[in-house]
């Protein structure tokens, strides 16, 4: 899971799912009168409990996780996410229903006396399950929500292609091209009588040098600013591996406005979002 993924509607669903939990632990009821009478919580109440604190917390973990993981799973052709808020909506539902009538009809019995007044703990809860449910609403039309949770950490300035990049996975390391070598070449021995140490003179009939695949393109380093997902160089839908920011990742390949790129096992994807990248 990564949690440079997440936004800053995660954020507020995080936020909301914590006060919920806190506000559990606070008095539901309020009575006049009442002296040093110990007042139940949420954890001695099943309805609240259950409907209100425990669904809204489980909607808000289904949709960090959601958020977090490069491919969310389906269940009966919803997403995560969808069900966290359904949740969450529901919380909020069933806490409107308690703040109206705290005692749940108890006050209805007999003689009609009114019962208890809703307490700290459960006037918390509703405004709680509220935000919940707004954060989770709102977090994909909202585009103030839409921003990453955290700033993606800015990537050191990576060497030339060839050199060992700062923050960089190493590649290509050991075996780099020599100045004065063509990119993938091989070193050219020595002619007879030339001082060692000196450059060798090219011959008058050597073979003029392939030119590399895509036309003028040269591998370049880049680095992304949000989390991207890397695509197999067959066309399969599904992500191979994802790139972080914070990374340097080689580019090796233009196929229009894609890149093939490199990560850190060697592993060669297209990236298909290019919008944003820095390049080294």
């Amino acid at each position: 899971m990564n949690i440079r993924s997440l936004t800053r509607g995660d954020g507020v669903v995080i936020g909301a799912a914590v006060l919920l939990l806190i506000a559990s632990f606070l008095d539901i009821y309020s009575y006049d009168g009442a002296g040093a009478v110990e007042m139940p919580n949420a954890w001695s109440s099943a309805p609240l409990l259950l409907g209100v604190v425990l669904t809204g917390i489980a909607g808000a973990a289904l949709i960090v996780v959601a958020h977090g993981l490069p491919q969310v799973p389906k269940v009966a052709g919803l997403d995560l996410g969808q069900f966290g808020v359904a949740l969450s909506v529901f919380s909020a539902w069933s806490a409107l229903a308690n703040i109206f009538d705290p005692s749940g009809g108890v006050n209805n019995v007999g003689d009609g006396s009114s019962g208890p007044d809703a307490g700290t703990g459960l006037i918390l809860l509703l405004i709680a399950a509220l935000v919940l449910a707004a954060g989770a609403v709102a977090s994909p039309l909202v585009a103030a929500l839409k921003g990453p949770l955290l700033p993606a950490p800015k990537p050191a300035a990576p060497q030339p292609y060839g050199g060992q990049p700062q923050g960089g996975y190493g590649y290509p390391g050991a075996g780099a091209p020599q100045p004065g070598q063509p990119y993938g070449g091989q070193p050219q021995p020595s002619q007879p009588g030339q001082p060692f140490g000196t450059q060798p003179q090219p011959q008058q009939a050597q073979a003029p040098q392939a030119q590399p695949a895509g036309g003028d393109f040269s591998p370049f380093w880049f680095a992304v600013p949000v989390p991207r997902p890397l695509f197999a160089e067959d066309g399969s839908p599904t992500p191979i591996a994802e790139l972080a920011p914070g990374t340097w990742y080689l580019a090796v390949e233009q196929r229009g406005p894609s890149l093939v790129a490199q990560t850190q096992d060697g592993r060669r994807g297209v990236l298909q979002d290019t919008s944003g990248i820095q390049r080294g």
